[in-house]
């Protein structure tokens, strides 16, 4: 685990190296200051020098703001690194996210990974900046702290052997029984975080549904399933310093009843007995703190293989065979006997045995009923998912040929779920072409129909959207979204049921600036209205993954009994609504 993390600590090892050299040089420095004073006692006191009292402390002030000159240090550095460490993770596992296919995404739940990209990077900087502080400074005072006690009195050491395995035994005990607890913690944190991110990115969903009770009692349940775990693993930990304490106190005891008699004999000096005091506090301290750094270690433990379980994903869809010169020549499409399902252990196929083939430029309409599997259809053709069976061609090659960034850059998608990002009107355009001029934007927003509500608006494209463009309505977004679209003059384009909230007029001046604009774009139209692709090159229609017909509006009109029965029901709705 420390072989596969270690390589994000580039850039900031230095750091590393000089705060674990503070850190064990203050524990030195801490070590020998009773010392210091022992002497002063032992010798200075009874003799009367007030010259060598001043000088030894003068030594120790030197002494102590030397080792607080190097804990500041210690902690800035641990700070450094260890917030430059949680950096490089969280940015290594968002780039590596952006490799993810949709299938990745789905294994792990956008909940999870928010999790491991934050509350997980979180508690490993965390433990970097603690172990930086504790794991160098325990150990260093733990051994130094006992050979200058054995170096006083060997007698008494004794005690430590007693003490320290009893120690040890109660910190394994704790860390037993708290290990398996801290996966469970963070998993649960995935629930909560699954909640309270569904609840307000659908919170008007919520509210127009009076179901804002529901939504609680939900969160309240997650909410007390991770109380109860917290309380499970942070009782252990808390229940580990009252016993630490209790060693520590009763192991003083024992010195004291044990020491006193060598007092008394002068075998031993009320000075050194003193030091010898400071000593079994360092080093059972210095035991607490190993108690500590193994709870934060066996949490960390927890976090670390949830983050390398994402950087060792392996994305389903990868350019390994792509030629990277290679661009997509047009926007013919072929499917050649594609099969295809979400669940390669399912025995239904999603899509099976599909065989289309179109011509760059033509525009395909597909129809079908819910969950015919239009939408996955689409989908094979920019690679967001890969075929199981059988070969998807764009421009004529295998779309494994190409890499994903020539092959998504030659196809636009307006999805079911129109996505605007935080932002003005024109940044969110921006998207379709980077260095596109106000005129293109312009060209693009006619052809959309978007132009006309956009000057409504106070600030025109230069208009704060909100997040997820909350600001405009979903006809507005969808409009936005084709022009987004559209200013990216793709190879291929594709509308999975875009202009589904906008009235069939507008829809129509939509579709009559593709064909003037976009004339050498191949345009695949997903949708429900028969009236929306009744003008295309030619109509699919899909049923159970399948296709069952396909042809042109007429063709289809006087072979297909579905679609001929979809455009009767259709007509028939329309003049009662007229």
């Amino acid at each position: 685990m420390i072989k596969k993390l270690w390589p994000y600590t580039q850039g900031y090892r230095k750091w590393i190296a000089l705060g674990v050299l503070c850190s064990a040089s203050e524990a030195v420095f801490e070590l020998l200051l009773p010392l210091v004073m022992a002497d002063i006692v032992d010798t200075g006191i009874p003799a009367g020098d007030t010259a060598y009292i001043l000088q030894r402390g003068l030594l120790m002030v030197a002494m102590a703001l030397l080792s607080m000159a190097l804990g500041i240090s210690a902690a800035f550095l641990s700070a450094r690194a260890g917030q430059g460490f949680g950096a490089n993770l969280r940015q290594a596992q968002y780039d590596h996210i952006q490799d993810f296919s949709f299938r990745n995404i789905e294994r792990f739940s956008t909940a999870s990974l928010v999790t491991r990209l934050t509350n997980d990077c979180n508690n490993m900087q965390m433990s970097l900046m603690m172990a930086m502080r504790l794991m160098v400074r325990a150990p260093v005072m733990l051994i130094a702290a006992l050979v200058l006690a054995v170096s006083i009195s060997l007698q008494l050491s004794r005690v430590f052997l007693v003490a320290m395995p009893l120690l040890l035994v109660l910190i394994m005990l704790v860390i037993t029984k708290v290990s398996p607890l801290f996966s469970v913690f963070q998993e649960r944190t995935d629930g909560v975080n699954l909640v309270v991110q569904e609840n307000l990115s659908a919170i008007r969903v919520v509210k127009s549904f009076v179901r804002e009770d529901h939504e609680e009692e939900k969160f309240k349940k997650r909410n007390d399933a991770l109380k109860e775990i917290a309380e499970r693993a942070f009782g252990f930990v808390v229940i580990n310093m009252p016993l630490m304490m209790l060693v520590t106190y009763g192991t003083i005891i024992a010195v004291m009843w044990y020491g006193a008699p060598l007092v008394q004999s002068h075998a031993l000096t009320v000075a050194l007995l003193s030091t010898f005091f400071t000593y079994i506090t360092q080093i059972l301290m210095s035991l607490m703190m190993v108690s500590m750094i193994m709870m934060m270690i066996t949490r960390s433990i927890a976090c670390a293989k949830r983050i390398i379980e994402v950087l060792d994903e392996e994305p389903d869809i990868a350019d390994s065979a792509s030629d990277p010169r290679l661009t997509v020549a047009d926007g013919s499409i072929d499917l050649d006997h594609v099969s295809f399902k979400y669940d390669p252990a399912s025995a239904k196929w999603n899509l099976q045995d599909i065989d289309l083939h179109i011509k760059s430029g033509m525009t395909v309409g597909i129809l079908g009923a819910t969950g015919s599997a239009k939408s996955t259809l689409v989908q094979l053709i920019p690679r967001l998912y890969e075929a199981n069976e059988g070969t998807v061609r764009v421009g004529g090659r295998p779309v494994q040929d190409y890499t994903m960034e020539h092959l998504r850059d030659a196809c636009a998608m307006v999805l079911q779920k129109n996505t605007l990002f935080s932002g003005t009107i024109r940044e969110n355009l921006l998207w379709g072409k980077e260095d596109a001029t106000d005129a293109e934007i312009e060209a693009a927003c006619d052809a959309a129909c978007a132009s006309e509500f956009i000057h409504r608006l106070p600030y025109g494209y230069d208009t704060d959207l909100g997040q997820g463009g909350v600001n405009v309505s979903g006809g507005q977004k969808q409009r936005l979204c084709i022009a987004r679209a559209i200013l990216k003059k793709p190879k291929v384009l594709i509308l999975d049921d875009s202009t589904s909230a906008v009235d069939t007029a507008t829809d129509a001046k939509i579709r009559a600036a593709f064909r003037s604009q976009l004339p050498d774009t191949t345009k695949i139209i997903i949708a429900q209205r028969i009236v929306s692709v009744m003008d295309a090159d030619l109509i699919v229609v899909m049923d159970d993954g399948q296709i069952v017909d396909r042809g042109t509006h007429q063709e289809l009109m006087e072979t297909s009994e579905i679609y001929r029965d979809v455009y009767q029901s259709q007509q028939e709705g329309a003049s009662i609504d007229a």
